[in-house]
This record gives structure tokens, C-alpha cells and sequence, in this order.
């Protein structure tokens, strides 16, 4: 295998986190793209260490998420909004629900809706997930004023494809009037 040098780029970031000279119109944006894959892959890694003792995997982090922040979401919302099919979301939701993390009732106004609901037991799992994730968020911005902090948001929104109507999404920006739990 041959060394990789990382430092050597001319747009990597340096010492500070800062990332090098700002790309000219048409050149790739590596430096971006590296720091969203390491920052993606650490993220996750601490959630994937606590899930891994449960048998469960990303997958189930992200149905427990959406379930928990969205009491009532609705099975056919909860497939837009993660974008898999019904059958990868079929052996995650029933190994949730066979464990007692998830409950699933049948909707009020329409019988054949089927809405989530977390359990105790999964709303502690979440509390747990998030507590991890809202550390590493707090540790990476413990040195960003108001502003950076606003910029770094701004940023993150303007990666997200708002093409697609999403109900979720349309709570994030708040032109929804889906109810999200805190």
C-alpha cells in the first residue's frame, strides 16, 4: 500500500481546521468533501459504538430518530424521508418493534395507515444517541462565535435537496405544521 500524505493537498485544511485557498469556479471542492466524510464518519462512529451493543446498526439509529422526534410518522413518511424501500425498512422496523423500542398504532381517520410511536425503552436509547452526538456538536463549537455557528447551519441547510416535498424537512425549515418532539 502506498503512504498517503494528506497534507500535502493544496486546499487541505491546516493546523487550525481552516481550509486552504477557496477553489476556482469548475476545480473540485476536496477539502470540503474530505472534511464532511471524516466529520461524517466520526459523528456516527460514537452512536455506532453504543448501537453495536444492541445488535442494531445506522439504519435503526435513523427509524428511532425519526420515530422519536415525530411521534406519529407515518410508515409511508418514514420511507420518503429516509429514501429506502419498503423492504430495507421492513427488517429494521420489526426487529424495533419485536424489541420494544417501537410501537406501531393504526391511523384514527384512515385504518390502513400504520403510525410509529417510541417506546421508553426507545426514547432512552435515542436520549442516549443524541446525548453523544449533541457532545461532539457542543465540543465543535465550543470555539465558534454566534456567527460561525449561523454560518455552519446556513451551510448545512443549503446541502440538503429541498427539491423533494418531505414533511420532515418542511418541520426542519418550518413550513410545516408537523408537531416535532424536543
Amino acid at each position: 500500500m502506498t503512504d498517503v500524505n494528506f497534507s500535502k493537498s493544496p486546499t487541505a485544511p491546516d493546523s487550525q481546521g481552516a481550509a486552504g485557498p477557496v477553489p476556482r469556479a469548475g476545480e473540485m471542492r476536496w477539502d470540503i468533501i474530505e472534511l464532511l466524510f471524516f466529520a461524517y464518519r466520526d459523528f456516527v462512529g460514537d452512536a455506532d459504538q453504543e448501537l453495536e451493543a444492541f445488535g442494531f446498526g445506522r439504519a435503526h439509529h435513523r427509524v428511532m430518530h425519526f420515530v422519536y422526534r415525530y411521534p406519529g410518522l407515518k410508515v409511508a413518511d418514514l420511507l420518503d424521508v429516509l429514501r429506502i424501500t419498503k423492504q430495507s425498512l421492513g427488517r429494521v422496523l420489526k426487529q424495533l418493534l419485536d424489541e420494544g423500542y417501537i410501537i406501531q398504532k393504526t391511523g384514527n381517520n384512515d385504518r390502513r395507515q400504520r403510525l410509529l410511536y417510541a417506546t421508553p425503552k426507545g426514547e432512552a436509547l435515542v436520549a442516549k444517541l443524541a446525548g453523544l452526538q449533541t457532545d461532539r456538536i457542543t465540543r465543535a463549537l465550543r470555539d465558534i462565535n454566534p456567527e460561525g455557528a449561523a454560518a455552519i447551519s446556513q451551510f448545512l441547510r443549503a446541502m440538503i435537496d429541498r427539491d423533494d416535498p418531505d414533511k420532515v424537512l418542511e418541520a426542519i425549515f418550518g413550513i410545516g405544521s408537523k408537531k416535532v418532539r424536543e
